[in-house]
């Protein structure tokens, strides 16, 4: 009879999964996003000035709790690339643990307990990232809406607008940064709560019996996919100071202006409507042609902030950069879905892996420049200059590695 029982519950939770349509499975996935990046991983940006303030940790420790938590994102990465689990399980357990350890920022503990607070939340948001996109990918290809895609990228965007927003409320209102992180909790919970039904996991039998369909060893690492890894670790690194740092800059450059607070949101902004805008671009185009312009873009929105340190200059620099973002994000998925097919899941966890090295970089050395130098401008050149780079390996892909006449 239990026997029984379970075959019934895995039957309705297979069923439950097919009778979510594709708009379902897009704003899942936005939703997930949005609560794995924009609450678990960025709302540490708008509330770091908020912990200076507190005098409860330093620009050097505020870096090294960004570091720890690239850490995390880049271990949860290269977890990806050993382990085949169920991808709706382990998109529920990231968001699950996301909300705790937001919440957990908010406890006392100090920098010992916060380093692993944030360690663990980069662990969570990395598994949320692949297998977000791993899922609704594969569900949006069998719904006949690949285009959809671009959609899940929006999340983090929306998220970073609405955690910015709300910081930036905070500030005004004198909050301390503690308050800050039991709200972001809260709304990661409630967001959780939302979309929790639409990530079913598959029943045992069916489950297996994919696995036993699929092959046993992936697609070979040749020269096409080890050249997009390594881009996209650039990437990682070409974002990160600005993704970290952007008020702390502002204010540096500015300080007592009010406006210092409101470029994060900007840069929120930017991401959603290159997610949006991404969702308009075709899967017939060439997505190695797609990232030439995207790097190029997120390149020059961060150099702006090094030429132009005005409130225009640094508007427009957290628009450009933020533009791009989760675009390229996308194209970078949607070139490892073009390579591996079924098992892309597997490239797109090494290239997380990748970009988690790239984020990893990125803050102690800003943090050593500034002590050197006294401010973000070499740190910020030398994102601009992965970013390029990383443009310029696609190029060099494109002429080297031609696309098939039929594509």
């Amino acid at each position: 009879m239990l026997h029984t029982d379970d075959r019934n519950i895995a039957a309705l939770a297979a069923a439950g999964e097919r009778e979510a349509g594709p708009f379902a499975v897009a704003l899942a996935g936005l939703v997930a996003l949005a609560v794995a990046m924009g609450v678990g991983r960025f709302a540490f940006t708008p509330l770091l000035p908020m912990m200076l303030h507190d005098g409860s940790v330093s620009l050097a420790g505020g870096g090294w709790l960004a570091t720890w938590n690239y850490i995390g994102y880049f271990a949860g990465a290269l977890a990806c690339l050993f382990i085949r689990p169920d991808a709706a399980r382990m998109v529920r357990l990231g968001l699950a643990l996301t909300v705790l350890l937001t919440f957990a920022m908010a406890a006392p503990g100090g920098m010992t307990a916060w380093s692993v607070w944030r360690g663990m939340a980069g662990i969570a948001s990395a598994l949320v990232m692949v297998y977000t996109a791993g899922w609704c990918l594969h569900r949006l290809a069998e719904l006949g809406q690949p285009a959809l895609a671009g959609l899940i990228f929006c999340g983090p965007g929306l998220g970073i607008v609405v955690t910015g927003v709300s910081a930036f409320g905070m500030v005004a209102a004198g909050w301390q940064a503690n308050w800050g992180w039991l709200a972001f909790g809260a709304l990661g919970l409630l967001l959780t709560a939302l979309v929790w039904h639409v990530f079913t996991p598959e029943a045992r039998a069916a489950s297996e019996g994919a696995r036993a369909a699929a092959p046993d060893s992936a697609p070979r690492l040749d020269g096409g996919t080890w050249a997009l890894t390594f881009a996209y670790g650039l990437a990682g690194f070409g974002y990160i100071i600005t993704a970290t740092f952007l008020p702390v800059i502002a204010r540096q450059a500015m300080p007592g202006s009010v406006w210092a607070d409101l470029f994060w949101p900007v840069f929120g902004v930017g991401v959603t409507v290159g997610a949006l805008l991404a969702t308009r671009v075709g899967i017939a185009h060439d997505n190695r042609r797609l990232l030439v312009l995207t790097y190029a873009v997120q390149a020059l929105g961060v150099a702006i902030a090094v030429v132009w340190p005005t409130v225009a200059g640094f508007a427009l620099s957290s628009l450009l950069a933020g533009l791009p973002f989760t675009a390229l994000v996308s194209f970078a998925m949607r070139e490892a879905r073009r390579l591996w097919g079924g098992q892309a899941a597997r490239l797109m966890g090494l290239m997380t892996a990748s970009y988690g090295l790239g984020q990893i970089a990125g803050p102690p050395l800003a943090t050593a420049l500034v002590a050197r130098g006294g401010g973000f401008a070499s740190s910020l050149s030398a994102a601009a200059g992965a970013l390029v780079l990383g443009a310029l390996i696609f190029a060099c892909m494109l002429r080297v590695l031609p696309l098939p006449s039929a594509r």
